[in-house]
């Protein structure tokens, strides 16, 4: 018999457990993301409108993306029924690309993952939100196609308008720094964003002016001399080339610093692929005390990072968002990475630091595997002094009841059905509820949920032909196929396979 003749008898439409990846399960995506919760679901999303810091461990499959898209989800709503208090949504989760530029700094054996992450710092993951939080924001007010800023998070043109010239110049500095959208080029975005926010620095420009008014003073002067026949007050020459080089000079010496200023941005902001000459012409577009005294990413250390942030935050209150929730998942899937504990933990331990946790209006959602846990137990007394883990909502393990288990997969059947049907109802009688549950309790996560109920309901059916179909899954069938895959389970936890 089919599976889909086994699950349409019972009411089901599609087979609820076939798609063991949140990202790309659509039967969650449609109907369990507002429905569907972790038992620690209210202290990890907390509430948004005094965002607050979540860290939780859980192994794979335990649905630490699924809650990633529920606490995405749940923003959003919230944003769209109070426009005025608005919460920013960054997703730090793919790390790929900004391991990528960081690595393209190191030469020889200082590439190597092991020996490369440990240069890796707190200022560097700073750079990396602004990256994130800065390209979104410009996406939303210049209206870019294909724009992965999080639902909710638009930007009208009548809250840019209440932007002030201070907070202008802020978004275009933080726009020639950490812009990073590939979808125009970067001069042009920054071009864009400066007439939609009506910014024109006409101060910047006093010095090329004089350079080139006396430049054209000079020439004309030279031709109108050469016309009437006084060549002789041409000579000596010298005093001409000294008064050019002189009008020249106040525009010589701002390139000059401000190359250096570029220089130096595009050197500490090691997870960005900003150009030094694009950069420098931006900067060349704000005088030099407006340069002077702004909070630029020219040095090695996080305050100035800080202080960027809280610029940023300050742009955001303005445009409605009173507050910014940063999402933290995926720390186990980049390349260099590759799902290594050590590596993970490098990457991670610059982030655990109390003052940048517990930012007023930032809430940081970290997502973070169980392998890394243990290092936290076996930490030194300045690390927790340090980290304040006991004030940042800490979930020591994402676990499932069978209870919980047993609940998700009846929302799931519910989800894919237009009637009621049950879980239980699967099952022969000869199935106890008691034994159900115990092995529901030993797959432990939902993935691992999925995976043993898809194989199930793909060994009940082969076992029957069409013509003698059986609706009930059988005491045999459901023990060897549990028997299977807790097998693999335990490979897999012994990373000897698949799962």
């Amino acid at each position: 018999m089919k599976v889909q003749q086994f699950l349409e008898h019972h009411g089901i439409t599609t087979n609820p457990f076939a798609v063991e990846d949140a990202q790309t399960d659509m039967v969650f995506k449609e109907n369990c993301i507002e429905s569907a919760y972790h038992p620690a679901w209210h202290k990890v999303y907390g509430n948004p409108e005094e965002p607050a810091t979540s860290i939780v461990f859980g192994e794979k499959g335990a649905g630490k993306t699924a809650m990633r898209l529920q606490i995405v989800k749940h923003l959003a709503n919230h944003n769209q029924q109070h426009p005025d208090s608005r919460t920013y949504i960054i997703e730090y989760d793919d790390f790929n690309p900004f391991l990528d530029r960081f690595q393209e700094r190191f030469r020889g054996r200082k590439k190597r993952p092991e020996r490369m992450l440990k240069q890796w710092k707190l200022w560097d993951h700073m750079d990396a939100i602004l990256t994130i939080g800065v390209t979104q924001m410009a996406d939303r007010i210049l209206e870019t196609k294909h724009s992965h800023a999080a639902s909710g998070c638009d930007i009208s043109s009548d809250q840019l308008s209440q932007l002030d010239k201070h907070q202008a110049r802020d978004l275009l500095l933080l726009m020639a720094c950490y812009d990073q959208s590939t979808a125009e080029t970067y001069k042009t975005r920054w071009q864009q964003l400066r007439k939609k926010l009506g910014f024109w620095n006409l101060a910047s420009c006093w010095q090329f002016a004089v350079g080139s008014g006396v430049s054209a003073a000079i020439v004309a002067l030279v031709l109108v001399l050469a016309s009437t026949g006084n060549q002789k007050l041409l000579h000596p020459i010298a005093p001409y080339f000294i008064l050019l080089f002189l009008s020249w000079l106040p525009w010589i010496w701002k390139s000059l610093s401000t190359a250096w200023k570029a220089w130096r941005i595009v050197k500490r902001v090691r997870v960005g692929n900003r150009e030094k000459f694009s950069l420098c012409k931006l900067l060349m577009n704000f005088t030099g005390p407006q340069l002077a005294s702004q909070p630029l990413p020219t040095h090695d250390r996080s305050d100035d990072r800080y202080e960027l942030l809280d610029k940023f935050q300050g742009i955001l209150e303005t445009l409605g968002f009173t507050g910014m929730v940063v999402i933290v998942d995926r720390v186990d899937e980049p390349h260099l990475i590759n799902g290594s504990p050590e590596l993970m933990k490098l990457l991670l331990w610059p982030m655990l630091d109390n003052k940048f946790l517990k930012q007023q209006g930032i809430g940081l959602k970290l997502l973070l595997p169980i392998e890394i846990q243990p290092f936290i137990e076996r930490e030194t007394k300045e690390f927790y002094q340090r980290a304040r883990l006991d004030k940042q909502n800490v979930i020591p393990s994402l676990e499932w009841t069978s209870e919980a288990l047993f609940d998700v997969a009846n929302a799931r059947l519910a989800a894919c059905s237009e009637g009621e049907p049950k879980f239980r109802d699967l099952f022969d009688s000869s199935i106890s509820d008691q034994r159900l549950f115990d092995a529901l309790r030993s797959l432990r996560v939902p993935r691992s949920l999925f995976k043993f109920l898809y194989r199930l309901l793909v060994a009940h059916c082969n076992t029957y032909t069409e013509n003698e179909p059986v609706w009930q899954i059988s005491s045999p069938t459901f023990e060897s196929t549990l028997a299977v895959c807790l097998k693999d389970q335990e490979a897999f936890d012994r990373g000897l396979g698949a799962g």
